[in-house]
């Protein structure tokens, strides 16, 4: 498949969507309910992961008034989501990114969308396997390993860094072995992580808006920003933690093939996940902002909001909800690395990565992908070994990572402006119905307007993400490569990728099957047929 359009359906393969066979035999196994999908999806975004990894470093650059790049980010990314509801109901299948980007522009950028995403999707089981050290140092001191319970538990610090890094492993040991074992056991694991953050935003969100030491207008002055100059750069340069938190909400389409009902599920999940995210971020640094003990002696900014719960809620009470947080991270890193092993396994088994032989393998005892699972993994802990010597790297990661997924993401919504453009006279996606029979999720007439707006937005905080700042990428202050690692790392990444890509000829040699854009019953033979 190499032309573009809405009429671009001859996906590759034999998958169930729903119940029905089509392009793709179905080897995952169904395990993944409502509740479960939508556990995929926030449990990736995790906010409580990554808004105490990062809440420091958005209030050290930007002050209080960073919180407005919370409902900006939030608005930007839900134009994202609705255009990625629209397609995961259409194409509900494993490599959703990969799958939608090659259905609507053609496998070659397909492909590198789905090289970008993979390799975007293993930093990101770093950077979150990285919040581990933001958490349990703060609930037992003997979690600090390195350097003894002493020692300085500041990811920027050296001890800090070679600690995070060994936890960060340790963690990675634990959500592979997971993944390994089964989707129903990967399912009720990010379930339960779920659960246990949602009541421990909840709780956490009360308990500190209870606690005030000023109002809700803190938010509208710049008090903790120590910067010079114009306050727009700080001000950009802290929506990195707003553009890390809410990323990932598409995860819930990489596990596709293993939801009931996906075409009706998903597209709920998707928006769902990020809905719930964006509120409940909001609450919870907007409460951390009134409840901080002082905004200007620094602690806010080294510590975040784990300093905030200590000092405000004393040893034992926040250390309760510090173990909630430690779910989460938990949860996070499991969900992140089951999403990159499914976006591996769907290009693996179009012949389309190296080993994919070994990569496109189901387990038949499982019913998972295993191999891509373990390589995952085993990339993520490569990612974090490479910091030990290197502490400065680590936020570097974070706006690597994120900035790598904005990338994929501009490979789907661009792709799918200009197939709405030619398609402008009708202006929508095929039509079709769900599992129930009831007609897909659409946004009709507007969906141009709101893809265009996506992709604006997208470019402009892709853009806002790789810009060679010091206080993201050169913490050192005199580390020329540092500071371009980003553009360095990804034109290295594609260079790497596009002499594998010609190499293999693969331009010629990859061809999507069929999936249907629309719900279809299964035959009787279908139907007969054993599990």
């Amino acid at each position: 498949m190499r032309r573009s359009g809405f009429t671009a359906s001859t996906l590759a393969g034999g998958v169930t969507t729903g119940s029905a066979p089509v392009g793709y035999q179905q080897e995952l196994r169904r395990g993944v309910g409502g509740f479960a999908s939508f556990a995929a999806g926030f449990s990736f975004v995790s906010i409580l992961t990554t808004v105490f990894q990062l809440f420091g470093l958005g209030f050290g650059l930007g002050g209080a008034a960073f919180f407005w790049t919370w409902p900006l980010v939030f608005a930007g990314q839900m134009l994202v989501a609705l255009c990625f509801a629209e397609l995961a109901a259409r194409w509900p299948i494993s490599g959703a990114i990969y799958q939608w980007s090659s259905r609507l522009a053609g496998t070659t950028v397909g492909w590198f969308v789905g090289w970008v995403m993979i390799i975007g999707q293993i930093l990101t089981v770093a950077a979150a396997a990285i919040a581990a050290q933001a958490v349990l140092p703060g609930i037992w001191s003997g979690f600090q390993i390195v350097g003894g319970p002493g020692a300085d538990p500041s990811v920027v610090s050296p001890t800090g860094a070679h600690n995070a890094v060994l936890l960060g492993c340790l963690l990675l040991v634990i959500t592979t072995v997971v993944n390994i074992l089964g989707i129903r056991q990967m399912a009720a694991a990010t379930s339960v992580g779920v659960a246990v953050e949602i009541v421990g935003v909840i709780a956490l969100v009360l308990v500190l808006f209870f606690l005030p030491e000023r109002g809700p207008q803190v938010v509208t002055h710049t008090t903790g920003w120590a910067g010079g100059g114009g306050y727009l750069g700080a001000f950009l340069a802290s929506s990195l933690m707003a553009a890390y938190v809410m990323v990932g909400f598409d995860s819930a389409g990489e596990l596709a093939e293993e939801t009931h009902s996906p075409r009706r599920t998903i597209p709920r999940t998707i928006l769902r996940a990020l809905v719930t995210s964006g509120v409940g971020g909001a609450l919870l640094i907007l409460s951390g902002l009134m409840a901080a003990r002082s905004l200007t002696d620094g602690n806010l900014a080294a510590g975040g909001l784990s300093w905030v719960l200590t000092d405000r809620l004393g040893g034992v009470v926040g250390r309760l909800l510090l173990c909630c947080v430690a779910v989460a991270v938990f949860a996070c890193t499991l969900a992140v690395q089951t999403s990159g092993a499914r976006m591996m396994y769907s290009m693996a088994r179009e012949g389309a990565l190296p080993c994919h032989r070994y990569l496109g393998k189901v387990s038949a005892r499982t019913g998972t992908p295993v191999i891509t699972s373990i390589v995952v993994g085993a990339g993520a802990a490569i990612a974090l070994l490479v910091n030990i010597r290197q502490s400065a790297i680590f936020t570097a990661l974070s706006s690597l990572c994120i900035a790598m997924l904005y990338l994929a993401y501009l490979g789907v919504t661009v792709p799918l402006l200009v197939a709405r453009i030619r398609h402008r006279h009708t202006d929508r996606l095929p039509a079709g119905v769900d599992e129930r029979g009831r007609p897909l999720f659409t946004l009709g007439r507007r969906g141009t307007v709101v893809t265009a707006l996506a992709v604006l937005y997208q470019a402009g905080m892709t853009v806002n993400l790789l810009w060679p700042r010091a206080e993201i990428y050169d913490l050192t202050g005199g580390t020329w490569w540092l500071r371009w690692s980003a553009l360095l790392f990804i034109g290295l990444s594609l260079a790497a990728g596009a002499a594998y890509f010609l190499a293999r000829r693969l331009h010629r040699r990859i061809e999507l099957r069929h999936v249907p854009h629309t719900h279809r019953e299964p035959s009787a033979e279908a139907v007969a047929e054993p599990a």
